[in-house]
C-alpha cells in the first residue's frame, strides 16, 4: 500500500509537459521515455556551489524526481538507465540576448544606403542551433519579423519544429532617425503605448527599446508593458542608464560601456551621440570610481538587471574570438565570406573604437562588480555584429569569457541558467538541477568545472524530459546559418 501510496502521490505531482516530437523533430530525439536515469554523471546545478561527483539525476514525465550519489540513489523499477560516467550535466541554458536574425554583411561597415540596414531572418537555422549547443530557454531580445518569430515559437511548442522555449520579444521601440530599415519609429508617448498595446495582443511576452528612442517614449512603454505584467529592456543610447532607471525599466542590455551615455561630455537630452562617444567616455572612467559605484548601486537598488553580451564586444579587437571550424562550417558561403573579409579588416585596418581590448576588459569589470555588489547579471550571445557570433555558439562563448572576466565557472552557469530563470519568473521550474523541476539538462564531455570550454562539448541536450542529438541539429544546418 505504501509503494501505491507513493507512486500515486508521484503521478499526481509531477505535472506531465507536452514535449510530443513531430515528425520534423522525432530525426533529432535519442532518448524520449517517460522515466529514466542518467548515473554517474558529475552535476553542475546552476546554484554556483562546486560540481558533484559521480550523480545519478532521475526523469519521470519530463520533471526532476531526484538527484544524487550514484551509489544510493534508488533506480525505480521500469526506468531507462544511461551510464554516463566522466560527462557532466548541466542546467539548460538561458540566453537573454538570442535573436532569431543574423548580421554578416560588409554593407554593415559601410555609409548606410536606402532604405537602411537590413537584417536576414534565420528562422529555420538559429532554433536548430540554439537548442544544440544546449539553450533550452531564450528570449529574442527585439524582433525585426514579428509575425516569424511567433510562428516559431508556437511550431516548436507544438513539437512541429525542434528548438528551445521562447519568450518572443516585440518589435524594437525606436525613436527618430534609426538606420535599420525594418525598424517602425515611434511618434510619441501615445504612439509607444499603442505599440505595446498591439503586440502584447499578437502574443508577444516582452518589450525591448532601442537606441533612438525619447525618456517620454520609454517612460511610457516601460508603464504599459508593465500594465500587462511584462517586461521591458532596452539597448539605449539616447537615454542613460540612471535615466532609464527613473523610468522603471527592468533590464538593460550589453552593459555600459557601450551602451551608457550619461559620461558623454555635452550629451544632450535624447539625443543618441556617437558610439565612439560613448566608448571614450568609458575608457577614462574607472570601474572603482564613485561615479560608476553610484550608477552600480541605483541598478542593484532599483533591481535592474544587466545582461552581458561579451561575444559580440569581442569581434571589434583584433584576433578575437578564436577562429573555430565548428563556426566556419555551419555559416553559408556568403556568410563565411564576409565574417572573413570583415575580421581581416579589423585585423588590418583597427577598429573605430579607441581601444577595443581595454574596452571590453572595462566591461568585464563592471559586469564582475555589478555581480559581487549583488546585481542580477544575465548572460546571451547577440548573434549580430560581423557575424562571428553564431546562435548557440555565442551563448557557450558567453559563459567563457564571463570566466575570463573574473567569475569561477560554476559562477558563470549560474550566471547563464539561474539568473536568466530568475529574471523571466521561472526559477520554479527551470534554471537549476533539483527535483521537481523541468528536466531541462545538457550533458557534455568533460568538466567545465575545471576547463570551461568544455561547455562546448556537448552530446545530449533535455528539454521537458526529452533528450536531442546535439550533433545531428548541427549537421542538419551545416553550410546555411546566415541565410535562413
Amino acid at each position: 500500500m505504501r509503494r501505491l501510496w507513493g507512486a500515486l502521490v508521484l503521478t499526481m505531482s509531477v505535472r506531465a509537459l507536452a514535449e510530443t516530437p513531430g515528425p520534423e523533430v522525432a530525426p533529432f530525439v535519442t532518448v524520449d521515455a517517460p522515466l529514466f536515469v542518467l548515473r554517474h554523471v558529475r552535476v553542475i546545478d546552476g546554484t554556483g556551489g562546486p560540481a558533484r561527483e559521480d550523480q545519478s539525476v532521475v526523469v519521470a514525465q519530463g520533471r526532476i524526481q531526484a538527484v544524487g550519489p550514484a551509489a544510493s540513489t534508488r533506480v525505480p523499477g521500469g526506468a531507462k538507465v544511461f551510464d554516463h560516467p566522466g560527462a557532466t550535466l548541466l542546467p539548460g541554458l538561458v540566453g537573454m540576448h538570442d535573436h532569431l536574425y543574423y548580421s554578416a554583411s560588409i554593407a554593415m561597415q559601410r555609409p548606410v544606403s536606402e532604405p537602411g540596414i537590413l537584417l536576414a531572418e534565420v528562422a529555420f537555422t538559429a532554433p536548430r542551433l540554439y537548442l544544440a549547443a544546449g539553450v533550452t530557454t531564450l528570449r529574442t531580445t527585439g524582433s525585426v519579423e514579428p509575425y516569424t518569430d511567433l510562428k516559431v515559437k508556437r511550431r516548436i511548442d507544438a513539437g512541429l519544429m525542434p528548438g528551445p522555449r521562447i519568450d518572443a520579444t516585440g518589435p524594437y521601440l525606436e525613436g527618430k532617425g534609426t538606420r535599420f530599415a525594418q525598424m517602425m519609429e515611434l511618434g510619441g508617448p501615445d504612439d509607444a503605448r499603442r505599440q505595446v498595446d498591439f503586440w502584447t495582443a499578437q502574443g508577444m511576452t516582452s518589450f525591448k527599446a532601442y537606441t533612438n528612442i525619447t525618456r517620454a517614449e520609454l517612460a511610457a512603454a516601460v508603464d504599459q508593458a508593465h500594465r500587462h505584467g511584462l517586461k521591458l529592456t532596452g539597448h539605449l543610447c539616447s537615454v542613460t542608464w540612471p535615466e532609464a532607471v527613473a523610468a522603471g525599466i527592468d533590464d538593460l542590455e550589453h552593459g555600459p560601456v557601450f551602451a551608457d551615455s550619461e559620461f558623454v561630455a555635452g550629451k544632450q537630452p535624447d539625443v543618441c551621440p556617437p558610439y565612439t562617444a560613448i566608448s571614450d567616455s568609458w575608457i577614462h572612467t574607472e570601474v572603482g570610481s564613485p561615479p560608476v559605484k553610484a550608477l552600480i548601486d541605483n541598478l542593484v537598488s532599483h533591481k535592474v538587471a544587466v545582461t552581458s553580451t561579451l561575444p559580440v564586444m569581442e569581434l571589434f579587437v583584433s584576433g578575437r574570438p578564436p577562429i573555430q571550424r565548428r563556426v566556419l562550417e555551419a555559416m553559408s558561403p556568403e556568410a563565411r565570406d564576409s565574417y572573413l573579409t570583415l575580421r581581416a579588416m579589423v585585423s588590418s585596418a583597427g577598429s573605430s573604437l579607441a581601444d577595443p581590448d581595454q574596452l571590453i576588459r572595462r566591461e568585464m569589470e563592471f559586469e564582475l562588480a555589478f555581480a559581487r555588489a549583488g546585481g542580477l547579471l544575465l548572460a546571451g550571445s547577440d548573434p549580430t555584429g560581423s557575424g562571428g557570433v553564431l546562435p548557440g555558439f555565442g551563448d557557450q562563448r558567453e559563459v567563457e569569457l564571463l570566466v575570463e572576466a573574473g567569475f569561477s565557472p560554476v559562477e558563470a552557469v549560474q550566471v547563464a541558467t539561474r539568473n536568466g530563470a530568475r529574471f523571466l519568473g521561472e526559477e520554479t521550474e527551470i534554471g537549476t538541477i533539483a527535483p521537481g523541476k523541468r528536466a531541462d539538462l545538457v550533458l557534455v564531455k568533460g568538466d567545465p568545472s575545471r576547463t570551461i570550454a568544455d561547455i562546448e562539448n556537448v552530446e545530449m541536450v533535455f528539454k521537458g524530459g526529452v533528450g536531442y542529438d546535439s550533433r545531428k541539429l548541427v549537421e542538419s544546418v551545416r553550410g546555411q546559418v546566415g541565410f535562413r
